[in-house]
């Protein structure tokens, strides 16, 4: 087991280096001049060439790209990601403020997912075909096409319509007031979870059953086990293997996929300060957000195949 997680973290490096080198050179090539922004945005657009140049080389942008690269990979491994372009902010600092936030959105929108999506699936296979069945598998199949930033957009503007209500901006700390910080994030929240309990559930019906076809399951019926425990103790923990990796990989996906619904909701997390980031080209702030967005997508993967071992014994590590 060590020494597969071992390997894996190692191979880790290599990823993170090659899409550090990706986004740095996307970056570059990217039309437009960070100077002219600054400058335009402080000058009210009347910008000199000679200001543009000053700033650049103060900024380090008239050095070669390789030396820029390199330069920032060095400060990144020591774990300085610099400093924004715009704000001169820390970019480690605010990742390290805003993450947070947005993994609070991310977990609760995928334990919901989980608590109701998995008993949905179930329902679904123990009733296959019958009206409940398909009245849940209708509505799984459009929450999961239904776009996220298109419920946001209906939400806001079906309650500012028909209710005359918007919701709540700003952010407050759950710890500082759990109640105002519940009433801000609790539509991003329902938004991501009906959208992933969708997948679980049509997921959880089909693994489920595939699995209440084994010879087993007859087996345990034939004992005269009664069908909550048959169900319950030996279909469910061995449908639950094809469960975890989709939910595994929404949940890492969901770290990048708060980015739309965050800044549509006004919340201060990483998702909207990755689209200032873009929309600013503020390079160091943009590259530091991929790079975080990625190794957190690797170590959620790396946890979801440690926990096929656990739902597996048979699953061996070597």
């Amino acid at each position: 087991m060590q020494k597969y997680v071992a390997r894996r973290l190692l191979l880790m490096v290599p990823t993170l280096l090659i899409l550090s080198l990706i986004i740095f050179g996307m970056l570059r090539i990217l039309p437009g001049d960070v100077a002219t922004l600054i400058l335009g945005d402080s000058e009210g657009g009347r910008v000199s060439e000679s200001s543009i140049q000053i700033l650049r080389e103060k900024l380090g942008l008239n050095r070669p790209i390789y030396i820029q690269y390199l330069a920032w990979l060095w400060d990144t491994v020591r774990g300085d990601f610099g400093a924004s372009l715009f704000s001169d902010l820390s970019v480690g600092g605010q990742i390290a403020q805003r993450i947070p936030l947005t993994i609070e959105i991310a977990i609760s929108s995928k334990l919901f997912s989980l608590l109701i999506g998995i008993p949905i699936g179930v329902i679904c296979a123990v009733k296959q075909n019958s009206f409940i069945d398909l009245f849940l598998r209708f509505w799984a199949i459009f929450f999961d096409a239904a776009p996220t930033f298109w419920l946001a957009l209906l939400i806001i503007l079906g309650g500012a319509l028909w209710f005359n209500w918007v919701p709540p901006l700003g952010y407050h700390p759950i710890w500082q007031d759990p109640a105002a910080n519940f009433k801000q994030l609790m539509w991003p929240i329902l938004i991501l979870t009906v959208g992933g309990l969708a997948s679980i559930g049509r997921m959880t019906r089909s693994t489920m059953l595939e699995v209440m076809r084994e010879d087993y399951i007859r087996t345990a019926r034939a004992k005269g086990l009664r069908e909550q425990v048959v169900i319950a103790r030996h279909a469910l923990k061995n449908a639950l293997i094809p469960v975890v990796t989709v939910a595994g990989l929404q949940f890492a996906g969901l770290i990048a996929g708060t980015v739309i619904l965050e800044y549509i909701f006004g919340i201060p997390g990483m998702g909207s300060y990755f689209i200032q980031a873009i929309q600013n080209k503020d390079f160091p702030v943009v590259q530091g957000l991929v790079v975080a967005f990625a190794g957190m997508f690797m170590l959620i993967n790396l946890v979801v195949d440690l926990l096929y071992g656990w739902l597996d014994p048979r699953i061996s590590y070597s």
